[in-house]
């Protein structure tokens, strides 16, 4: 089969299309011939040397997602069947034309989605969902605010958050993924600075959003605050969460370190909880897409959800989708085609 490797950590020139033999899939596996994937800022840091994959997948095959057709079922694996339209999570190895999977992680493509389509949803519906309301409880007549309200979580936390009921309030740098966004169900719109570095200050701009979040809500603040950003954006986030509120760190593009203000926490009673996917266990990863997929795979069919995509591109513009992700302007998911 053909597959996307990782000849050594740099940039995406090091990234190359090669023969690799074809995975057999196991006891309750199944081998899906993969349509479609979508790129990830974990397949950036892992290119970079800063993210390996768990134990058991390809330690040089980038790929979360995917989405394609049941090739062939392993002992015991009898809940697709051959030809079956799936999509689903990967621990690495889906930018390669077949993978095998655990059929307890596995989700049926909704009949309104093509498999490009299908490979935008996994890794965004399934940890907004999770984050948001699996483990920050998000209910109808809250505030949610979103960092990044533009990348392919963004855009599912928003749509998922709308079809509560709770109002929206996201952050982007650029103006025109606000404007966007606002047809996903962005109710209030911040614009920010560049995200923060390690080495760039960010204080102000924190300091800025939360005042805005805190204008719009009365002071109430927002009940539930998903963080694809990370640094220096902790300090803006305490400042405007309401009490009892729940601080979900998803991402962080901007850096692993802040300082914690532990007074204001405390003060809050408020919660805050960093969250992955990639590293949980076979029965955790099942159970989370099992709970997205009961709540979320209709309302794809009812155009309440919509995949989000920025482009497509087959796989031999493996090196341009890094480039462009990595320039960090796009809006919603770059998919590859296989």
């Amino acid at each position: 089969m053909r597959a996307i490797v990782i000849t050594e950590a740099g940039g995406p020139e090091v990234l190359r299309l090669v023969d690799r033999p074809r995975p057999e899939p196991g006891p309750g596996q199944i081998l899906v011939r993969v349509a479609a994937t979508a790129i990830n800022r974990a397949d950036l840091l892992q290119r970079r040397g800063g993210y390996p994959s768990p134990p058991g997948w390809p330690a040089d095959i980038p790929g979360l997602e995917y989405a394609g057709t049941v090739e062939a079922a392993g002992p015991g694996a009898a809940r697709f069947s051959t030809g079956d339209r799936v999509m689903g999570l990967v621990g690495g190895g889906s930018s390669a034309d077949y993978v095998a999977v655990n059929q307890t992680e596995v989700m049926r493509v909704p009949d309104s989605l093509s498999l490009e389509q299908a490979a935008a949803v996994p890794e965004a519906f399934i940890t907004a969902y999770d984050a948001m309301v699996v483990q920050a409880g998000l209910r109808s007549g809250e505030t949610m605010l979103v960092h990044a309200a533009g990348s392919g979580v963004g855009t599912a936390t928003l749509q998922i958050a709308h079809h509560i009921g709770a109002r929206t309030i996201g952050t982007s740098r650029t103006a025109s993924k606000l404007d966007r966004a606002r047809d996903y169900g962005l109710d209030v719109a911040i614009e920010t600075r560049e995200p923060t570095t390690p080495d760039r200050q960010g204080s102000a701009d924190a300091a800025a959003f939360a005042e805005t979040v805190l204008g719009h809500t009365v002071g109430h603040g927002a009940d539930v605050i998903i963080d694809l950003v990370g640094g220096d954006y902790l300090a803006g986030n305490l400042q405007c969460l309401a009490r009892l509120g729940r601080l979900i760190i998803v991402g962080l593009v901007a850096g692993s370190k802040a300082t914690l203000d532990m007074r204001a926490l405390m003060s809050r009673r408020a919660m805050i909880r960093g969250t992955v996917l990639r590293a949980r266990s076979p029965a955790e990863k099942a159970e989370a897409t099992r709970a997205f997929a009961d709540f979320g795979l209709p309302l794809f069919d009812t155009g309440v959800l919509r995949p989000v995509i920025d482009s497509v591109m087959p796989i031999e513009d493996a090196a341009a989708a890094h480039r462009r992700m990595e320039a960090s302007d796009t809006f919603g998911k770059i998919v590859l085609t296989l």
